[in-house]
């Protein structure tokens, strides 16, 4: 059974239509990657995942139960959402907010049991926050806060995770680390990963399967090899890119090409696909 899935998804905001007509699936242990240019309905449908979006068509079902028609508490038990982006203005410290994470499984006033207890302090170390523990939410950097938002979510103990943009503010070393928990999360724990991404090598690096999105449709499924082709990222994202294998784990890795005209654009495209140099 998918642990997670979207069935004829047709969104809206007002009389606007964002997405139509759109199924797929995220199994334990996989990772999903939702790609797409700016506009392609990538964080609506990650908010109608997450129940925060109710459809005006279709169903998404969480273990094969319509998650509308679980309680709100019993939802959050199972599905956890990292946004890519909140307010943090609260003084309270890096523990106390990783902390809010449990109150799925505790009621609001209870102490917090041995188990509770674990399970922050797993979050704080993946996320790699033990020793800024202490500091206030408000005195941190953009990627420090990203990085307590996702281990407020893993604190929730999901068995479905939801992740918009969340190399957003990272550097380097940030990106390549939580690229790495992504893979750990989903291969060792066995939780099913709905990531959305603007880079495309991200996706290829820690995506067992991608959604290409384009205008609210969902343009190709498969592994990133399959997706990722030139000639598809060229039509969607209207730029030439070259495809390579990724020289250490030979998965696609995606490059665009300057051009100064559409005419040398195209002469680029197609010595790429004819295998000229």
């Amino acid at each position: 059974m998918n642990r997670l899935s979207a069935q004829h998804l047709t969104c809206a905001y007002s009389k606007h239509t964002v997405l139509h007509d759109l199924s797929l699936a995220v199994q334990a242990g996989e990772v999903l990657a939702l790609l797409g240019p700016n506009g392609a309905g990538k964080t609506t449908l990650l908010r109608t995942l997450a129940r925060l979006l109710r459809p005006r068509a279709g169903n998404v079902l969480l273990a094969g139960d319509d998650i509308w028609r679980l309680r709100p508490r019993t939802a959050a038990q199972r599905l956890a959402l990292a946004p890519q982006s909140e307010s943090m203005t609260t003084p309270v410290t890096i523990e106390q907010a990783v902390a809010l994470g449990r109150a799925p499984h505790r009621g609001w006033l209870l102490p917090y049991t041995a188990r509770d207890r674990q399970v922050i302090e797993q979050a704080l170390e993946q996320t790699g926050l033990q020793a800024l523990r202490h500091r206030f939410i408000t005195e941190l950097s953009g990627g420090e806060q990203r990085r307590v938002i996702l281990a407020r979510a893993l604190a929730q103990e999901p068995h479905v995770l939801l992740l918009d943009e969340p190399t957003t503010h990272l550097d380097l070393r940030y990106q390549a680390e939580l690229l790495a928990l992504i893979q750990r999360l989903a291969q060792q724990d066995g939780i099913a990963i709905v990531v959305t991404l603007h880079d495309l090598n991200h996706a290829a690096l820690c995506a067992t399967s991608v959604a290409l999105l384009a205008r609210g449709t969902l343009v190709a499924l498969g592994s990133p090899a399959d997706v990722l082709t030139p000639e598809r990222l060229s039509q969607v994202y209207g730029v030439t890119v070259v495809v390579t294998p990724h020289p250490v784990y030979g998965t696609p890795m995606v490059a665009p090409v300057f051009t100064t005209s559409r005419a040398s654009q195209n002469t680029v495209s197609q010595d790429f696909v004819e295998g000229r140099e």
